[in-house]
């Protein structure tokens, strides 16, 4: 299941945005994001190898804030109100004021960009992600938006799975789940 390579590679950016700026739980344990110095590294995580240079403090800021916002997608998603999830992007998409354009670099063909007005990392990645859930609400496949269901984790994900029944963000949660389950079986 694909959106685009495009669209899926700034979907997964807000999901890893999301996982690694926002406060909770992961896996079974109480999550706090980086701060301070750690921060600027924690988003250069999240958004990979596409930038051509260090991420500042100021930006990691600006971006640990709209994980907050993104959140919120994926949390009224992942509760089945695509209404909510759908004004929550809205919501980005006019804050943002996302621009799309086609681009082409790194010997990939054309494809659509989505940037801010203001030609921040931060607003230009907000818009970006904004855009890209806004391309998954609007299809058929609304409902691959989620929270991992496992007890003590409320981390992001995206269900790309065929048959559309993925419930826990990673391994871990899926096993830690059908441990406690099997335990419970035999006690």
């Amino acid at each position: 299941m694909n959106f685009n390579s495009h669209n899926d590679a700034v979907v997964a950016i807000a999901v890893d945005l999301v996982n690694a700026l926002t406060p909770g739980e992961a896996r079974g344990r109480p999550y706090e994001p980086p701060q301070g110095e750690e921060l600027p590294e924690a988003v250069a995580q999240a958004l990979g190898d596409r930038r051509a240079r260090r991420v500042t403090a100021g930006e990691a800021g600006e971006l640990a804030q709209v994980a907050v916002a993104l959140r919120g997608v994926f949390e009224a998603s992942g509760r089945g109100d695509v209404d909510a999830a759908a004004h929550l992007v809205n919501g980005l998409l006019a804050e943002t004021d996302a621009r799309p354009h086609l681009d082409r670099h790194d010997g990939e063909p054309w494809h659509l960009h989505y940037h801010g007005t203001g030609g921040t990392l931060a607003g230009d990645y907000a818009a970006s992600c904004a855009t890209g859930l806004a391309v998954v609400l609007g299809g058929e496949l609304h409902d691959r938006l989620g929270v991992c269901t496992a007890p003590h984790c409320d981390r992001v994900y995206v269900d790309t799975s065929r048959n559309g029944t993925r419930r826990f963000c990673s391994t871990a949660c899926q096993n830690r789940v059908k441990t406690a389950a099997f335990r419970a079986r035999n006690a």
